[in-house]
């Protein structure tokens, strides 16, 4: 799949799961008094949207493992670079990122760092924010270096904005680990499925006779717009009790 088609699915499904959250203390870091003046954990609006962006660009992290997709050109050298080690690592494109594997891992390791490495937790966030911006078309079309420079001005400024709203990254992790299961999810109902079960590694492709051929008309005419107005229409169902 594509990337917009990634980050969409990550950020609908990440709104689907969300309200869940309330359910597990330990995933939240605001409390706030509903109508009857019970405390109750949530997410507030800042933290609902912050989760939305982060999920959306975690959707993008398996395909880290591609240096010529346009992902890699997110952050200009500094991702590129990345990409060609993440590349190297996984043995190519689909094999170890595109795996539950590398999600449980990267949901894990990252609610690490959330939790030990204050820094660390700031970097991971400015890349996922980049990575979401990236994928949703936020770029100047044959500027790769302008393109780049936009992505760095709206990632920071939306970093900032998020961090005085005072939101919480205890979800952090979970989103990351949401964000890579869409994302294979996803690219197991194209015609190349992914190895899910690595180091197994027999392709996976659910359902069965989908089969959707990245980049074609179905999916860049009919199944992003769709999309795109599924999460327009979460993201104001979820805000508009708040």
């Amino acid at each position: 799949m594509m990337g917009h088609t990634h980050a969409l699915t990550g950020a609908i499904v990440w709104l689907g799961v969300a309200p869940a959250l309330a359910a597990f203390p330990l995933l939240t870091e605001t409390s706030r008094f509903i109508e009857t003046g019970v405390m109750v954990n949530a997410l507030d609006p800042a933290e609902l949207v912050a989760g939305t962006i982060i999920c959306a660009g975690a959707a993008m992290l398996p395909d880290l493992d591609h240096p010529s997709a346009t992902i890699a050109q997110t952050f200009g050298p500094v991702t590129w670079a990345l990409s060609k080690a993440v590349s190297w690592l996984a043995g190519g494109h689909r094999n170890i990122t595109h795996s539950l594997a590398f999600a449980v891992a990267a949901g894990f390791g990252t609610h690490y760092l959330a939790n030990t490495y204050p820094l660390g937790r700031d970097i991971m966030v400015i890349l996922l924010i980049g990575l979401s911006l990236r994928a949703v078309g936020i770029a100047i079309p044959g500027k790769k270096f302008a393109s780049a420079m936009l992505n760095i001005g709206m990632t920071g400024g939306l970093f900032i904005v998020f961090r005085s709203d005072n939101v919480g990254y205890a979800w952090l992790g979970l989103a990351v680990a949401i964000g890579c299961l869409t994302h294979v999810a996803g690219d197991c109902c194209t015609e190349r499925g992914c190895p899910v079960l690595w180091p197994i590694r027999r392709k996976w492709l659910l359902p069965w006779k989908i089969g959707i051929k990245t980049g074609r008309a179905f999916e860049q005419k009919f199944l992003g717009p769709a999309l795109s107005v599924v999460v327009l229409g979460l993201l104001y169902l979820r805000l508009a009790p708040l």
